[in-house]
């Protein structure tokens, strides 16, 4: 007489569908990151700090006995700070974003551009390629004006 032992084995190994579950998390937060608004965040940090060192160098040239005056003053240097450097942070922020963005897109293009070029110094096929694909507007523009 024979007997079947009928086993159920996960298809899955639980650790990578773990690892497939954070890596899909990150993702997700990744795509719903703003940019620009952690770059206004840190641009507007600086200012507020730039404008406190200023107000703490003008505090400390006054008299012991103003020392609430000057606490006052530095909590109102600081939350004027916040408040007037919001807009133009943001803007500053996706300003440079931007540039970056067109930056990182020129310098890949300039570096695929060299590689064909080297491609096309070696092999006489591509060269030929380029020269046509450059020759051909000026046809067409001949061809206008007949």
């Amino acid at each position: 007489m024979t007997t079947f032992a009928h086993v159920d084995y996960p298809t899955a190994h639980p650790g990578v569908e773990r690892a497939e579950n954070a890596v899909a998390a990150l993702r997700r937060a990744a795509a719903s990151f703003d940019g620009a608004r952690g770059t206004a965040s840190l641009l507007r940090a600086a200012g507020v700090a730039a404008l406190l060192v200023l107000a703490n160098q003008v505090v400390d040239t006054w008299a012991e006995g103003r020392q609430v005056a000057a606490w006052m003053l530095l909590w109102v240097v600081a939350f004027a700070g916040i408040v007037l450097f919001s807009a133009p942070a943001r803007r500053a922020g996706v300003v440079l974003r931007a540039a970056s963005a067109r930056w990182a897109e020129n310098r890949r293009r300039a570096v695929e551009d060299e590689k064909l070029w080297q491609l096309a110094v070696q092999d006489r096929r591509v060269m030929a390629d380029i020269c046509h694909a450059l020759d051909r507007p000026a046809v067409d523009d001949i061809r206008k004006y007949r």
